[in-house]
């Protein structure tokens, strides 16, 4: 799961490149190697769905085969350039908006577990229970192992 902090409304010609991308790399990520499942609303997108009961948050949260599969849809095509631009529609935080944790075969996370797995990694930093791609725990291991994201292009705030 992914939050971030608009800095303008979704409606304003400040995130018109940001909105008019939301389809076409959903239908992108939809198609890629790995792809399980997204959260959406009728509309398509979940960016009237609300998280922390913020209106300026908004949520992307996915199912991915592994680590691998999300990390290699991340950093390449539209995705890749949205993430460049990202500092343009979003405020920089510091603290954490993105988590990680393994779900069971057929389990679609919920925004309150999303939230609460957030909450657990501001907390107590990565842990089994809810991670980050930096340092990331393989399925039912205890131990962590960190990985290589470019730092410009990285998710982590």
């Amino acid at each position: 799961m992914n939050i971030s902090r608009l800095r303008f409304p979704l409606d304003s010609p400040e995130l018109k490149d940001f909105v008019d991308a939301l389809d076409p790399v959903n239908a992108s990520a939809e198609e890629a190697d790995g792809y399980v499942w997204r959260l959406q609303s009728d509309g398509g997108d979940a960016t009237d769905i609300k998280v922390f009961g913020d209106d300026w948050l908004i949520i992307n949260l996915t199912v991915w085969r592994d680590t691998n599969a999300l990390t290699a849809f991340m950093y390449q095509g539209q995705h890749r350039e949205m993430l460049a631009r990202r500092r343009e529609w979003f405020e920089r935080v510091q603290e954490a908006m993105t988590a990680l944790w393994w779900v069971p075969t057929g389990h679609r996370p919920t925004v309150a577990e999303a939230e609460s797995r957030l909450l657990h990694l501001r907390t107590n930093g990565p842990t089994p229970h809810a991670f980050t791609l930096r340092t990331s725990f393989p399925p039912d291991t205890q131990e962590p192992v960190t990985g290589e994201i470019p730092e410009e292009l990285g998710c982590s705030t």
